[in-house]
């Protein structure tokens, strides 16, 4: 029998070498590492907390609070000319009385301009004016107008037919004839039971009043514009009113 010179070894033994050995780092458990988060956690919470300085300012002057004199400027359509020069004298009072600001109508540029001056106490007053004064211009009454400076939550908003739908010729006078209603009754149903005051200038809407009742007019304006029959939209706003009512 022939027999292998070079005998089979069993088993073969890998060396080593340092360097792999040293490569492997070894790895931290999670518990040691949230062990030694929580170990610090309570050493910060031990610290007591450095107590800050209030600073102290020196009291401001009237006239440095005030700042210098407002403006606002509210221009003025060529039809409400006559209106404005007949209620001059129950836009003017108001304002120079009570919100003592100064109010005067440019005769070149067509505004009426509303200015702050020494005497004027509240910094919203110049808004309140400027609110009036563009409500009554808008179209509306002097008296409804006046509750914009006699009360805080009372809100002014315009917006046009067309934004609704877009309609055109017949189509857009049927829709502001059904706002309207025969003899301004719908428009008079939908102020009474919301509580706002409408005006109807040729495609323009406006509404005054507070937040949710001009929400409540809106609402049912656009269900006229989009074709709804008057019976359904007083149904539905009384259903809403009642609502409101029993709410508060």
């Amino acid at each position: 029998m022939d027999t292998d010179k070079n005998p089979v070894p069993d088993s073969v033994v890998p060396i080593e070498n340092k360097d792999d050995a040293d490569s492997f780092t070894k790895v931290k458990s999670k518990k040691s590492q949230k062990r030694k988060r929580e170990q610090d956690g309570a050493s910060m919470d031990t610290e007591e907390p450095v107590a800050s300085k209030r600073p102290q300012f020196p009291p401001i002057s009237g006239d440095k609070l005030r700042g210098s004199d407002e403006m606002r400027k509210i221009p003025v359509p060529a039809h409400r000319y006559t209106p404005l020069k007949d209620n001059w004298l129950k836009i003017f009072t108001p304002i120079v009385e009570n919100l003592q600001l100064q109010v005067r109508f440019n005769l070149k540029t067509r505004n009426v301009e509303i200015k702050t001056c020494k005497e004027t106490q509240d910094i919203t007053s110049l808004q309140r004016a400027a609110d009036f004064v563009k409500a009554f211009v808008l179209g509306f009454q002097v008296e409804d107008a006046l509750a914009l400076i006699r009360l805080d939550e009372l809100f002014l908003e315009s917006f046009d037919v067309t934004d609704v739908k877009p309609l055109k010729g017949d189509h857009l006078s049927r829709a502001i004839g059904r706002i309207a209603g025969k003899g301004g009754k719908t428009k008079f149903t939908i102020e009474n039971v919301t509580k706002t005051r409408i005006v109807l200038a040729d495609t323009k809407v406006h509404v005054l009043g507070s937040f949710q009742n001009i929400k409540m007019a809106r609402t049912a304006i656009c269900n006229l514009i989009l074709g709804s029959p008057p019976s359904k939209v007083y149904g539905n706003i009384r259903v809403v009113a009642s609502r409101t009512a029993e709410r508060f």
